[in-house]
């Protein structure tokens, strides 16, 4: 049975006073707290890595980096490398998302160097992926999923359902308050797993964690949740909020109990 994610993203959101907040509210309600098959994840901008993997000790939350270099070491001003986050043992990386895309031309190819410098590193990249609305409109669905997967990961060897994650983000739901359907999100995502199955194993592909990521909140979560092929969240603005990401992580532990009856 494959674990429910709750993974964070905080894009660039939070000073230092409101992460030490927030981890003091996460502390208070998950140190020593049994958290059998949902994994908790966070990703805080740069500065608060080692910060908040300090804070949050001992109450199951991992910590992810926002993005990587696809440089090993040079003079690269403001970018951070994956050995320097493997320094701090930094266990997750998200790479790929649209707004990286978008605001920082980042190709494919450039992605599929970023995961190739991770796994290197023995760090698991979280791989976005999804099209925009014009794309889903015309019925390019498909088309899109299809080419990211084979860009991103041209050649890229994983060996285990555990070494990376894959997180479908439609464009047209990020930030939007829109939210794919259950069934919008269980038919990409079901087309993601053929693909790895085809491209690396059946067991690979019934092990890797699939993630959605679109306005999701506690609101809908339960009902994304339901569907076979959706393991968890990667979750914008609702995880900023203590008491929102505390509920997602309840939702999912009931999920699990329900499953587990």
């Amino acid at each position: 049975m494959r674990e429910i994610v709750i993974a964070g993203n905080w894009k660039m959101y939070k000073g230092l006073n409101e992460v030490l907040e927030f981890c003091a509210e996460i502390r208070a309600q998950l140190k020593g707290k049994e958290l059998c098959g949902v994994l908790p994840i966070l990703a805080p901008a740069y500065p608060f890595l080692a910060i908040m993997m300090k804070e949050l000790e001992g109450t199951g939350v991992q910590i992810a980096a926002q993005n990587v270099s696809n440089h090993n070491e040079g003079a690269y001003t403001g970018e951070v490398s994956s050995a320097m986050l493997a320094s701090l043992s930094i266990p997750y990386c998200i790479v790929g998302h649209s707004e990286r895309r978008a605001y920082h031309s980042e190709s494919d190819e450039i992605i599929r160097e970023k995961i190739m410098a991770l796994l290197t590193e023995e760090i698991k990249p979280i791989l976005c992926i999804g099209e925009n609305l014009d794309q889903r409109n015309k019925g390019e669905t498909q088309r899109v999923i299809m080419e990211q997967l084979e860009g991103c990961l041209r050649n890229v060897t994983l060996y285990s359902p555990s070494d990376m994650m894959i997180a479908y983000e439609p464009i047209w739901a990020i930030g939007t308050g829109r939210t794919a359907s259950g069934e919008q999100a269980q038919e990409v995502h079901r087309m993601i797993r053929k693909w790895l199955a085809i491209r690396y194993t059946d067991e690979l592909a019934d092990g890797i964690k699939i993630l959605y990521g679109g306005s999701v909140k506690p609101e809908n979560l339960e009902r994304l949740l339901k569907m076979p092929d959706l393991d968890g969240g990667l979750i914008g603005g609702a995880s900023l909020k203590a008491d929102k990401y505390l509920k997602m992580i309840e939702i999912a532990l009931d999920q699990v109990a329900g499953r587990n009856s």
